[in-house]
């Protein structure tokens, strides 16, 4: 199993059009719950289901380990991973006080213009990534302009605590990346954000972010809840 990480990382992939046609369609089983959250499946029988062969199908796995959508067990095959709604409530109660706050130092730094362009150009790659209509790519330049905004608060706890609730933020997301409306309303909050940065207001930054974690709360909790994702 290592060296077929290996393999992965290497870029040493096969044909790439059979390991993306994989994933694409075991993460649509998984959303769906064609392939329920809690079940197991032998490589065998997921490559029978894709009616392809076993390498991109074991590729694709990996692929989708590293989403946080499935378990890849070594000889036994992958679990396709669970989620709570309720423990999306708690998670995203505690990430929404936490990166307000992180807002809020932000624009008490006296930041210069450079110091925030990180967070400009993670916002354009958002905005390039929704036209067209690249969700994976939008979700990782909105995964950087979250990232930069709690380094930029300057706490290396503020950091490390919020770091480790994101990992299960990222597996939630995996989930309901392709199923939510298309998320224009997150690149709107994160400009405005920037520019109460900019101006140093601190209450302002403090309360858009916090809006706008809210509702992401809010949309992710719903979409599990009418998908029927659940902890088992």
């Amino acid at each position: 199993m290592m060296q077929q990480r290996a393999h992965i990382l290497s870029g040493e992939q096969k044909p790439r059009s059979q390991t993306q046609r994989a994933a694409s369609e075991l993460r649509r089983m998984i959303v769906s719950g064609e392939l329920p959250a809690g079940s197991s499946y032998l490589e065998t029988e997921l490559a029978e289901m894709l009616d392809m062969s076993r390498t991109p199908v074991r590729e694709a796995t990996l692929m989708l380990e590293a989403q946080g959508l499935l378990e890849v067990r070594p000889r036994r095959g992958v679990k396709i991973l669970s989620i709570s709604p309720e423990d999306m409530e708690e998670i995203y109660q505690i990430l929404t006080e936490l990166e307000s706050l992180a807002a809020e130092r932000v624009a008490e730094r006296s930041t210069s213009p450079e110091m925030l362009e990180p967070l400009r150009e993670a916002t354009q790659r958002m905005e390039d990534a929704l036209a067209r209509d690249d969700r994976e790519a939008w979700a990782a330049a909105d995964e950087d302009f979250h990232t930069r905004l709690v380094e930029l608060s300057g706490s290396a706890r503020l950091k490390s605590v919020i770091a480790n609730f994101n990992d299960q933020v990222r597996r939630a997301r995996a989930l309901t990346l392709y199923i939510r409306p298309a998320p224009t309303k997150s690149n709107a909050d994160h400009r405005a954000l920037i520019a109460a940065l900019e101006k140093g207001d601190a209450a302002l930054a403090r309360k858009i972010h916090r809006e706008h974690r809210i509702a992401a709360k809010s949309l992710m909790i719903s979409l599990l809840s009418k998908h029927g994702f659940h902890q088992i």
